[in-house]
């Protein structure tokens, strides 16, 4: 009896473990502000083929759970993703017409803002990778060159 109470006691730690470390460590604004401009840096100094192929790469150090880059070309009219950090399939693909999950065309008010700028918030509702649920997401973005890198944090 002990032996088996012994296990049952391991195995509820254990589930505790996995529990607090996949547990969303409460991101904020400053966070992805901090991710963009760490980005930004890393793009100049690196270039864009090294860069775009690290903000891709879940494990190329702009990935962190549910804060991640996606980096738009800026000088096509389409803003096509060039990379993305947790979903490779929008590579390519034009994002201007995208809506949020309540019809906003958030990548159009983007990109008329950045066309006065070179920095903006934004906020829409988002499907997070962490829960599969739509959220709100605050994201910053910042145009370097012909490009717009930008990371969000879900917010209540």
């Amino acid at each position: 009896m002990r032996k088996v109470l012994s296990i049952c006691l391991a195995l509820f730690a254990l589930f505790g473990l996995a529990v607090t470390a996949s547990a969303d460590p409460g991101r904020t604004p400053e966070d992805a502000k901090a991710l963009v401009q760490k980005a930004a840096a890393f793009f100049k100094s690196e270039g864009k083929d090294k860069a775009l192929a690290a903000f891709s790469d879940p494990k190329g150090g702009f990935v962190d759970g549910d804060l991640y880059l996606f980096v738009m070309d800026a000088k096509d009219g389409k803003l096509t993703m060039l990379a993305h950090g947790v979903n490779k399939a929008l590579v390519g693909k034009p994002q201007i017409d995208v809506k949020d999950a309540e019809g906003k065309a958030f990548n159009r008010e983007m990109a008329a803002v950045l066309e006065k700028g070179n920095e903006t918030w934004m906020t829409y509702a988002w499907p997070n990778p962490a829960t599969k649920k739509i959220a709100p997401k605050k994201s910053y973005v910042v145009k370097v060159g012909d490009v717009v890198i930008g990371a969000g944090v879900y917010t209540n």
